[in-house]
């Protein structure tokens, strides 16, 4: 078998399964581990999966620019949107996450909600400048350009002192092997931090990114 048909087979069966093992992998083509691995390697270099020990995932649709990501699935995030706001209630501390999908939240939060809401994403800040019942927070620190959200210690800091009733949290993948999962190592600590600082927290996502995963874990 060719290397491109050996490598064609192993993203069918990743599509079909939601992951491969490389020993699997290695008695099904009749190749070595070694060879499995190069191709894993190779196709993860070219953005096709998400190298796991032992094998690979199927890889997240958030490495699209955040102009682009906001164009994708766009009606199926309003939707989830509108389902999450079910969520609050009124006076609460909530914290918003940055991502496509809690920036939809932020727009359709109804005009009548009091509450207090912390973000660490200027596109959230942004759309909430303007509502006339809700005090905004907004966490600065070094800007990660792809999630356009504030990342680093100081970011990890101020949410570690903060206790929010709520939380909307964006994700990158979400896959049964490795749980919530994120594109970048800073923007993960900054979700653990949120996560650790509410007392209710809602997952965000789209269909597209179920069963797939990212670089770096977030939490299960």
């Amino acid at each position: 078998m060719l290397t491109a048909e050996r490598r064609r087979s192993i993203m069918q069966t990743l599509h079909h399964d939601g992951k491969v093992l490389a020993s699997e992998l290695s008695k099904d083509l009749n190749v070595s581990e070694d060879t499995i691995r190069r191709d894993l390697r190779e196709l993860a270099v070219a953005g096709m999966l998400q190298r796991v020990h032992g094998g690979a995932l199927p890889i997240s649709p958030a490495t699209a620019s955040f102009t682009e990501r906001q164009q994708q699935a766009a009606g199926a995030k309003a939707a989830i949107a509108q389902a999450a706001i079910q969520f609050i209630r009124q006076h609460q501390v909530i914290i918003l996450d940055g991502g496509t999908t809690p920036l939809q939240v932020a727009q359709h939060l109804p005009y009548d909600l009091r509450a207090t809401v912390i973000t660490h994403s200027p596109p959230v800040a942004s759309a909430l400048a303007e509502h006339p019942e809700i005090e905004v927070i907004v966490i600065g620190g070094k800007l990660y350009k792809h999630g356009v959200v504030s990342v680093g210690a100081a970011t990890v800091e101020a949410y570690s002192n903060i206790r929010a009733d709520l939380c909307f949290l964006g994700i990158s993948g979400l896959h049964p092997e490795v749980g919530i999962s994120t594109l970048d190592l800073e923007e993960a600590y900054v979700k653990r931090a949120i996560i650790a600082s509410a007392a209710e927290v809602v997952a965000l996502t789209s269909a597209e990114k179920l069963g797939t995963a990212a670089p770096y874990v977030v939490g299960p």
